[in-house]
């Protein structure tokens, strides 16, 4: 079967090797431009790019809807398309072209957490469960009839660094399953139930804004959730403070945002007079470390405020 795989990050590339791996023709790989990165802005591949540079013919077009991309695709000539997360939006035109169609690997239980950070959502929101849909992508925002389901777990202090990696083997595994399925024809296709369904926007700056009124497994659980990268945030003396990793510790008394400094231990009050403790910070302009680290150069004192 002549595969076209669609991705850019490295929660694609995984999937990318496992269709290798499964001894699939893979005809053409498509993936965003090269992006300058890094202070002095140098253009960079995508990780994708990197893995897929010796397996097949790379194409980087700015947009799909360019008629260059189409004609392509018609010269390609795929059996199926394979996208995931890709970083654009596949119009009709190229939806029509391969004999199969094209499919979608979705870090989500679909119908829940369509969009663009399902995996982020998900810890956020405080799931105890989320998993990968692979789908037949249609023209609306991933509500394509669905085809296989894997569950995964999330575990108590589960961050988003570990639930992508986890969610992308299983995604590895939802294709290598998938793929045998298209190619015989007996691929399930599953309605979606747009009433069951929700949404996961992009992750913007604010989102990571830390509202320390809320109770503290909901502080809890947005750290987790853009946690080591963005990082959710708050203000110490006027400056971006982030705050990388917590737990949940003991009932104080005081006003949510209430710091309280002993020792190695740093903590600041929420809403439901619980305290967050914070384990690994990273103040303006400066490194990430261990928040007892960070206490042994700076002297925030108990009593004062976080989110100002």
């Amino acid at each position: 079967m002549r595969i076209v795989f669609m991705g850019t990050p490295r929660f694609a590339v995984e999937i990318f090797r496992r269709i290798v791996k499964d001894g699939h023709e893979i005809c053409g790989v498509f993936t965003q431009p090269d992006k300058p990165q890094g202070r002095k802005m140098r253009l960079t591949p995508s990780p994708v790019k990197l893995a897929a540079e010796d397996e097949a013919p790379i194409f980087q077009p700015s947009s799909m809807k360019d008629p260059l991309a189409l004609q392509t695709l018609h010269t390609l000539a795929p059996d199926v398309i394979v996208v995931v997360a890709y970083g654009q939006i596949l119009p009709e035109s190229v939806l029509n072209i391969p004999k199969f169609g094209c499919i979608n690997l979705h870090a989500s239980l679909l119908p829940k957490y369509r969009g663009a950070a399902p995996i982020q959502w998900s810890i956020i929101n405080g799931e105890k469960e989320t998993g990968v849909t692979s789908m037949f992508i249609s023209t609306g925002l991933d509500t394509g009839d669905m085809i296989l389901k894997k569950a995964v777990a999330i575990t108590e202090n589960e961050t988003y660094g570990s639930l992508h990696d986890k969610l992308m083997l299983a995604g590895a595994r939802v294709i290598s399953e998938t793929l045998p399925l298209i190619e015989s024809g007996n691929a399930p296709r599953e309605k979606q139930e747009d009433a069951l369904s929700s949404y996961a926007p992009r992750i913007m700056r604010e989102t990571g804004l830390l509202d320390f009124t809320k109770p503290a497994q909901r502080v809890h659980d947005l750290v987790r959730g853009l946690s080591p990268i963005p990082g959710a945030y708050t203000f110490y003396h006027g400056k971006t403070f982030k705050i990388i990793e917590t737990e949940i510790s003991d009932k104080r008394a005081g006003e949510p945002g209430t710091i309280f400094a002993e020792k190695d231990v740093l903590e600041v009050l929420c809403g439901d007079g619980r305290c967050v403790r914070l384990l690994t910070v990273q103040a303006q302009g400066g490194k990430k470390m261990e928040a007892a680290l960070y206490l042994r150069g700076h002297q925030p004192i108990s009593g004062e405020r976080m989110g100002a």
